[in-house]
């Protein structure tokens, strides 16, 4: 297979995923929104920096207002994370590989690409962004399904996989870490029920609110939620499973790995031995404490270092 063609395709992924995380960004701010007295501008900071793209808006405007946050990141074309830039740049690849893909995938994200096109033409009204969210989370999802049932399991659909996999770990890592480095006002607010409707409002943000529900019985606690976000095998946007999944990909260019890694939730997981004295942020005996967790796994996730992540999680 041609560079190309895996650059092509892991790019396409990205970006289709990223467009639908934006979007969940997005509704997860809209939802936190609502818990709050005041007008809800200043949540949209979180939001923003969760997106890495805080310094290019305040670049392009002179206030953060509600709906100029919203219009940054659903369809200004200046900034290459908007919905509408990724979606673009996701079929600019697509169309590179285009021989890679099946029929069903390429009309999919074609068809992604001419309803957000006309959606997002113009500034989306309050009252509509409910549903210009769910289609953008639907045609992502569009894309995945008939890429899934139609490609054959070889190194086109280990590197699709791949790309796909590094930006859902990233923006898992980014929601947990804006949780309680921007949102919380303070310290003495863990645990109150302002923080818990956030973890519910994050809950939702990643599509895992009633999965959450069924796997504790409904109970909103910070640590089983982060539990769960981090290290329970049965959520699908996990950064323990990503870590499973990337490795088995990443069978192609290491010949000498075994299959997929154990989920550390399941296997007797212990942080201090999952690292050890060449790599950083070691801490000698005992259990691997690494402040910022959260951050450290989010740069680690950019570079495509997935072995770090539960250590990371946990430690955050």
């Amino acid at each position: 297979m041609l560079g190309r063609t895996a650059n092509g395709l892991y790019w396409m992924f990205r970006y289709i995923e990223r467009a639908e995380n934006i979007a969940r960004l997005i509704d997860a701010g809209l939802r936190m929104s609502l818990t709050r007295s005041s007008t809800g501008d200043d949540n949209w900071d979180g939001v923003l920096q969760s997106a890495g793209v805080r310094e290019a808006y305040d670049e392009g405007h002179n206030k953060l207002t509600n709906a100029d946050a919203i219009d940054y990141l659903l369809r200004d074309r200046t900034n290459p994370s908007s919905v509408m830039s990724c979606i673009d740049s996701g079929r600019n690849n697509a169309r590179m590989v285009r021989t890679a893909l099946t029929r069903e995938t390429w009309e999919a994200t074609n068809e992604c690409w001419i309803d957000l096109k006309s959606l997002l033409e113009k500034r989306v009204k309050a009252a509509e962004m409910p549903e210009v969210i769910d289609v953008i989370k639907r045609r992502a999802g569009l894309i995945r399904g008939a890429f899934h049932g139609s490609t054959l399991r070889n190194e086109l659909y280990n590197f699709a996989r791949i790309g796909t996999f590094i930006e859902r770990a990233d923006n898992t890592s980014r929601i947990l870490d804006v949780k309680y480095y921007v949102l919380l006002p303070s310290v003495l607010s863990v645990g109150s029920s302002l923080d818990n409707v956030q973890w519910e409002s994050i809950l939702r943000s990643v599509s895992a609110h009633r999965a959450y529900s069924w796997a504790y019985d409904g109970e909103y606690r910070a640590m089983n939620i982060a539990d769960f976000l981090t290290l329970n095998v049965q959520m699908p946007r996990l950064a323990c499973l990503l870590l499973r999944e990337d490795r088995q990909q990443s069978r192609l260019s290491r010949p000498g790995l075994r299959g997929a890694a154990s989920c550390p939730r399941h296997r007797g997981f212990n942080p201090h031995h999952a690292a050890d004295e060449g790599d950083p942020g070691y801490h000698g005996s005992g259990p691997a404490r690494v402040p910022g967790g959260f951050r450290l796994a989010q740069q680690q996730a950019r570079r495509g270092n997935f072995r770090w992540l539960p250590v990371l999680c946990i430690s955050g």
